[in-house]
């Protein structure tokens, strides 16, 4: 069995672990004076335990380490009653009336405008004031036992430094107000605006045995309208602006269409030279794409488990502008037929290193080279250099190995 979370909370960032150890590592909140070790089983012992107010408690650099005990509800008020749509919804939206005006059909390719989509940004916002925890420098929150969840929202990391975030199931962070952008794409889509855990201008943070999933309200079965999913989730991890030094490890991400997106745009030339992340031992469960999507960042990905069984697969590493990505003993187990070259997405990369690649297509196992395979099915040219090379990393497991080490220690509730 394994040994209880609480073991856990004074324990810090191995010096070897990813980009998260490099400098000064990452050791959370484990300066926290006695008085700063909290408990907490709801959102207002959360909050308090995070500084007090949760519009501050981004900017809280007290060291604390918060024990995370069963579920805690995101959508609830200060007594822990539950909060819904009709608690955030502004007077003066109306979904019905959002749908008739900004019918593609009559409203054309331009962006919402007008007193229902401001309506609509008024209760996205209230929302996102309940259900958005702020969490600020040198804090570990870890969960306590094997049942820690926190649903319904998620934790945001701005500005902040030295956080560890271990052994929580972070469930279905669901927009009730998903915006209509028809200049997103060729068709336009809905988007949404929480992530279960978005990383912005920060840096050594480490996510470790954690559980990320949409719960019980996957955007697959929330209809369509104008003919896009009605999507009322976004990341389940997010890193953009500038962060860097980042650790995310033996964590399960499953059942999701926009997993990580690392990078803000292609115009944000300030993440240049940041957002370095290792991405080790995770376990990508039925997720669509953006596993993850790159832009500028020096990301090491190695001994992760890519597992698909639907054919809405789009694809795992996006090679986005400036991406240096260097993938090393990954396993991907696919649907029968799925083609090498699938694995990647390139939007304006052009370099990839990749090793000991498998892939299981339901067929039989074999090596792959997914530049050289890419580059033949696409007449491309992608790059198998990237210019650099990690140092900082623990022992890699050969890729025939990784699915059954993740499958035993991947997760919330299996720190061991």
């Amino acid at each position: 069995m394994p040994a209880q979370a609480n073991d856990y909370g004074h324990e810090v960032l191995g010096k070897k672990d990813g980009w998260g150890a490099y400098g000064e590592g990452t050791t959370g909140g484990i300066a926290a004076s006695s008085h700063h070790v909290y408990t907490v089983k709801n959102r207002k012992q959360l909050v308090d335990a995070l500084g007090g107010h949760n519009n501050q408690n981004g900017n809280n650099s007290t060291p604390k380490i918060i024990y995370i005990k069963g579920t805690i509800d995101l959508n609830v008020d200060d007594h822990n009653r539950s909060l819904g749509y009709d608690d955030y919804k502004d007077p003066a939206y109306n979904f019905d009336q959002y749908i008739k005006t900004y019918d593609p059909k009559k409203w054309g390719k331009k962006e919402p405008a007008g007193k229902l989509e401001e309506a609509r940004s008024r209760s996205q916002k209230k929302q996102n004031e309940r259900v958005i925890m702020n969490v600020g420098s040198n804090t570990t929150i870890i969960g306590l036992n094997y049942d820690a969840k926190i649903v319904g929202g998620g934790f945001h990391l701005k500005k902040a430094e030295n956080v560890i975030i271990r052994n929580i199931e972070f469930q279905d962070a669901y927009d009730y107000f998903p915006a209509w952008d028809p200049t997103d794409g060729k068709k336009g889509n809905w988007n949404s605006e929480y992530d279960n855990l978005l990383i912005e201008t920060s840096k050594h943070v480490w996510v470790d045995h954690c559980t990320f999933n949409d719960g019980n309200h996957p955007d697959e079965k929330a209809g369509t309208y104008f003919g896009r999913e009605f999507q009322h989730h976004d990341g389940l991890l997010d890193i953009k602006k500038q962060s860097d030094f980042i650790t995310v490890s033996y964590n399960v991400f499953s059942d999701h269409s926009k997993n990580t997106i690392i990078g803000s745009s292609d115009k944000y030339v300030a993440d240049q030279g940041h957002l370095r992340v290792t991405f080790h031992h995770n376990i990508y469960s039925n997720i669509k794409e953006r596993a993850p999507r790159v832009r500028f960042g020096m990301v090491h990905m190695y001994n992760n488990y890519f597992k698909s069984t639907k054919k809405s697969y789009n694809y795992s590493w996006g090679l986005g502008f400036s991406s240096k990505i260097y993938a090393e003993s990954n396993y991907f187990d696919l649907p029968k037929g799925t083609k090498p070259d699938k694995i990647i997405n390139v939007f304006k990369g052009n370099a990839l290193y990749e090793s000991d690649t498998l892939l299981n297509d339901q067929t039989g196992v074999a090596k792959i080279d997914v530049v050289n395979m890419y580059n033949r099915a696409h007449h491309a040219s992608i790059k198998p250099s990237v210019g650099w090379k990690p140092v900082l990393y623990g022992n890699i497991s050969p890729a025939e190995k990784v699915p059954e080490i993740v499958h035993k220690q991947a997760g919330a509730g299996k720190l061991k």
